[in-house]
């Protein structure tokens, strides 16, 4: 058993390092390249206002009366002309205060009110689809603000006639408390991931807040499914599954509310990895598949093996403590309890080649950190919220990552919004 246990620790470890290295690689070759095409293009111009194509922002609402004044103000104060910028306000049959509240727009000439019975979000999405016409169409969940050049930036993505979405970065929003930093941390990593994930025409999900669409996606493949409520990766794999390339602005900043308690924040969790795992399912053929480039070989199994390795290291830290555990218990039962002090000594260093592996996957843990607050803007190249993380992502991670196994494998249980 300690055999088999120590194979599979090298065999996790090795491969997490491979990805983590293989993600820098791509990274610095995609800035390379920007680099490059920067010095060759820099007499390009701006796109003139009257060359901008139509963009339609859809903000599917349900029970978001206290948020949704501040997302729609958000939308309107984008630096982008007005004539040429549309937003879709759908209250998904609301229990609360949501359609009195958006009323203040109901004559607004940019803003248009619908109202439908509660469906899901997918419902919401496609409901106002039926309505819009514009060349560009995106959504803004109701929780969600725009940085004012975001949309502009996330445009000029699609001056590449190939491109047909672009995504965009989340950043946490006014982050409070232990998990507010711990989440605010993780959304820079995200950021990162992203961003090399686009040199790889790898990217695998097309996040809520606002993630852009070119109009002729859902004429050719359909429109929003409920996909176990991870509409945002059912889309983006449907797309990629029919060879649409989906591109990324890393400078186009959302920001986004994010659980403080932490029974929400696991619902929420469960629902993204549980969402996962069931559209890894219903898109299986895509694993291990040339045919889809990097995203088949490299990056969908590598976010399937970080389910599996964080499951697996949980055990192991949990069996290594209890295995430490018996084994001073015994050592006092035996002797009783009994210390000296403790005198360093070179021989009690261990130079298990496993240590020497976590240090440089650690230290690399490190420089991701920095390349992420950098991406994001950051001053700092760590802050406390970095540290929370490190310190305790790795303990409350598989919490929801167990949960949601769990629920795939043996209960077959959907999941909820709230």
């Amino acid at each position: 058993m300690h055999i088999i246990s120590e194979v599979l620790t090298y065999i996790f470890l090795f491969v997490a390092l491979y990805i983590e290295v293989f993600f820098l690689i791509s990274y610095f070759e995609i800035t390379e390249k920007e680099k490059n095409s920067k010095k060759s293009n820099f007499k390009k111009t701006k796109i003139s206002d009257k060359k901008l194509p139509s963009v339609a922002v859809i903000v599917p609402a349900w029970n978001e009366g206290k948020t949704i004044l501040k997302t729609i103000f958000s939308i309107l104060r984008l630096n982008y002309p007005k004539n040429k910028l549309f937003i879709y306000v759908v209250d998904d049959g609301s229990t609360d205060d949501t359609w009195q509240v958006v009323q203040r727009f109901a004559k607004h000439k940019q803003v248009k009110l619908l109202q439908k019975e509660n469906g899901g979000k997918y419902t919401a999405l496609n409901y106002a689809l039926e309505f819009i016409d514009t060349d560009l169409v995106g959504c803004l969940d109701a929780d969600s603000f725009v940085h004012p050049e975001a949309l502009r930036r996330i445009v000029a993505k699609f001056e590449d006639e190939e491109v047909m979405a672009v995504t965009p970065s989340t950043v946490v929003f006014e982050p409070k408390g232990f998990l507010g930093l711990i989440q605010k941390a993780e959304y820079f990593f995200g950021i990162f991931i992203r961003r090399a994930n686009q040199c790889l025409n790898a990217i695998y999900i097309t996040p809520g807040p606002f993630s852009i669409f070119r109009r002729s996606v859902f004429r050719e493949i359909g429109g929003y499914r409920h996909a176990y409520n991870t509409e945002d990766n059912e889309i983006a794999l449907r797309m990629q599954k029919n060879h649409m390339k989906i591109s990324n602005a890393h400078d186009a900043y959302i920001y986004t509310v994010v659980p403080t308690k932490i029974k929400p924040l696991l619902k929420q969790r469960l629902r993204w990895v549980y969402g996962f795992l069931k559209n890894a399912v219903d898109y299986r053929d895509m694993f291990f598949n040339p045919k889809y480039g990097n995203l088949g070989l490299i990056v969908l199994p590598a976010a399937g093996f970080s389910i599996i390795s964080c499951v697996f290291f949980f055990f192991t830290r949990i069996w290594s403590f209890l295995s430490v555990l018996i084994s001073k218990i015994k050592e006092i039962y035996t002797v009783g309890f009994y210390s000296k002090g403790f005198n360093f000594d070179l021989f009690y260093i261990n130079t298990n080649i496993l240590v020497f592996v976590a240090i440089i996957a650690i230290s690399g843990m490190f420089v991701l950190i920095a390349i992420s607050r950098k991406l994001a803007s950051e001053d700092s190249k760590f802050g406390l919220d970095s540290a929370l993380y490190l310190m305790f992502y790795t303990f409350i991670s598989p919490i929801w990552m167990l949960w949601a196994v769990y629920n795939f494998v043996f209960v077959r249980k959907g999941t909820k919004w709230r």
